[in-house]
Order: structure tokens, then C-alpha cells, then sequence
């Protein structure tokens, strides 16, 4: 079964759910009642785009749209095959990869242009895709020989492009202004132990990085997942991004995290995470954001909200 099969029958299901279940007029966490894993998000202008993980699954990569972040169809996907030599990608003469494939993609506009990077445990490459119309493309494609595990791709206002990526010890490099090879001689610790806000003992070291800059600050979201805990936001932030950066506990509730900031036409914040539902699979949520002395708040009083003050949940059929 191709993956738009897949999402059609989730998201028809959400549908059906959000009809009887959506308070009027407001939207209902979780926005998607269905697998939508490992989630990043960008808005240009009033419209919202997010890309999601696939792993094995072909075409991969999908790009979704909306114009209130809540209610979302799909549009494109970043690649139709990973690799098209691959058995193990392509199911061919008895092979298989289950749940690798590719990973956490980041998502970025930057100049005009459109920029889905992720990974694969595969292939052990990290691949960057990228387009001026990134519902229709083409995309163009560009393979760096390295696997950077959950990496967060940035565009700095210097014009340096950065791959940060890691678990617990967190790394940074750049890459060329082309994005054909990255820069050796620029790979360093960025943090040493992004764990360590959780102040426990971590069963999941911190990974899944986001970076922002916003008002010209950094900010790095993580996730971590102490022992005997459940999974938690971690953030970190900076004035440049030598450092050195502070961390706290971002948010601690029903397990809802990994995901980044997005903020509105309008001038709100939200935080795009999501939970672990089981069977039905990593399902996103939107917490409110409220800045305070620099840092963004999660939740309402460290909870995750039921409901948000933007439009209600309507139909998650997909356009594609």
C-alpha cells in the first residue's frame, strides 16, 4: 500500500472523530488524530507547510498545507524514491528496511527557495531537497555522504547554512552556499549535554533538533526522555551561536513533545509537537506560547490545552 493510502484512511478516520468531538469555533489537540511523526512546519506569509516522516515507505517525505494550522491536506512529497538502487528501499528481491528509510526531515524557506533535508539509517546519507514551488516542483537533489542524525537544517542571516544534529552531545557544521559538502574544519561540540535541564537519569537522550533565530536569538528545541519519566521538551538558547547556550525544561506533560516554534500573521506563538498514540501512531499537537524574559512558555501553566484559539478542526481528506 502506497503511503497516501496510508494517511487517506488515517485522516478520513480523524475526520469522523473531529466532527462529533470539535468544540465550535475553536481547534481540538490533538489537530490530527493519526500518524503524522516527527513533524516540521513553516509559514510564508499566511501559509502554513509541514513535512513529516515516511521511513520506508515510497513516495516519501510529504509535504502538507494549511492556512490556519490546524485543518491540513497534502500537497507534494520531497521524493517519489529514495534510492532507486536500493532492494532494501524499493521492497525488491525479497528485501526489506522497515522503520528506517528516512527520517526527521527539516523543513526551510530561505531566498525564495524551498528546503526539505533528512536522513537515512539506510543508506547512512543525509539527503537535501529543494524547489521554488513546493507543491508542484521539481525538486532538486543533493546527497551529502554522511548520515547527521536528526539534524535541523539553518539559514543564518550571515548567509551561513548550518547542520546541527545529535543525541545528548550535540553537533554543529556548516555547509557550503552551494549545500553540495559540508565544511570539516567547522564541525564542533555545539552542546556538550543537552540532557542536562531534565537534571535525571535519560533513557532518550536529547535529540530532534529544531533551531530558530527569533528577535536574534537562538533557540534549539530538543527532546529528551528521562527514566522512569516521560518525554520531555528540552530548550536551549543563545546570542550567537558560539555560545554559550542555557537550557531548561521547555514542557513535561502527557508525553507530548519534539517539534519546534511557528508563529501567525497575527503576531501569536504556537509550539508544533507530538505524542506517541500506539497503534495509531506519533499524533501532532499545538501548544500555546507566551514569551517571558526572553524565553518561550509552553502550555497553559505547564499543561497541554484541549482546546486553542484558532479555528476548529474540519475534514484531513487529502487534495493529492
Amino acid at each position: 500500500m502506497k503511503t497516501q493510502d496510508f494517511i487517506c484512511a488515517f485522516l478520513a478516520l480523524a475526520m469522523n472523530i473531529f466532527a462529533g468531538q470539535a468544540q465550535k469555533g475553536k481547534a481540538q489537540n490533538p489537530i490530527i488524530f493519526a500518524d503524522v511523526p516527527d513533524l516540521s512546519i513553516i509559514r510564508v506569509n499566511d501559509t502554513y507547510y509541514m513535512s513529516s516522516t515516511t521511513m520506508h515507505m515510497n513516495p516519501g517525505v510529504p509535504i502538507m498545507k494549511s492556512k490556519d494550522l490546524v485543518s491540513w491536506h497534502l500537497v507534494n512529497y520531497a521524493y517519489q524514491t529514495l534510492e532507486d538502487k536500493d532492494d532494501r528501499l524499493n521492497l525488491d528481491n525479497g528485501k526489506n528496511d522497515y522503520g528506517r528509510g528516512s527520517w526527521a526531515s527539516s523543513l526551510r524557506y530561505h531566498n525564495g527557495v524551498y528546503y526539505v533535508s533528512t536522513f537515512s539509517g539506510t543508506t547512512d546519507k543525509t539527503y537535501i531537497f529543494s524547489t521554488k514551488d513546493i507543491e508542484k516542483g521539481p525538486w532538486r537533489r543533493i546527497v551529502l555522504s554522511k548520515s547527521y542524525h536528526d539534524h535541523s537544517l539553518f539559514f543564518d542571516d550571515d548567509g551561513k547554512v548550518y547542520l546541527v544534529w545529535g543525541g545528548g552531545k550535540l553537533q554543529v557544521v556548516e555547509l557550503k552556499e552551494d549545500l553540495l559538502e559540508v565544511k570539516e574544519e567547522t564541525k564542533k561540540v555545539l552542546i556538550e549535554n543537552a540532557n542536562a535541564p531534565a537534571m535525571s537519569e535519560i533513557m532518550l537522550p536529547a535529540e530532534g533538533s529544531q533551531l530558530f533565530k527569533i528577535k536574534g536569538k537562538y533557540y534549539l528545541f530538543n527532546i529528551c526522555w528521562p527514566k522512569n519519566g516521560m518525554r520531555t521538551v528540552i530548550i536551549h538558547r543563545a546570542d550567537s551561536m558560539a555560545g554559550p547556550w542555557e537550557g531548561k525544561v521547555g514542557l513535561q506533560d502527557l508525553g507530548v513533545a519534539q517539534g519546534g516554534l511557528i508563529d501567525t500573521p497575527d503576531g501569536r506563538w504556537f509550539s508544533y509537537l507530538f505524542k506517541d498514540a500506539g497503534g495509531v501512531g506519533r499524533i501532532p499537537y499545538l501548544v500555546s506560547v507566551k514569551w517571558e524574559n526572553g524565553w518561550p512558555v509552553l502550555g497553559e501553566n505547564g499543561k497541554v490545552p484541549d482546546n486553542l484559539d484558532l479555528p476548529a478542526n474540519k475534514s484531513f481528506i487529502p487534495e493529492l
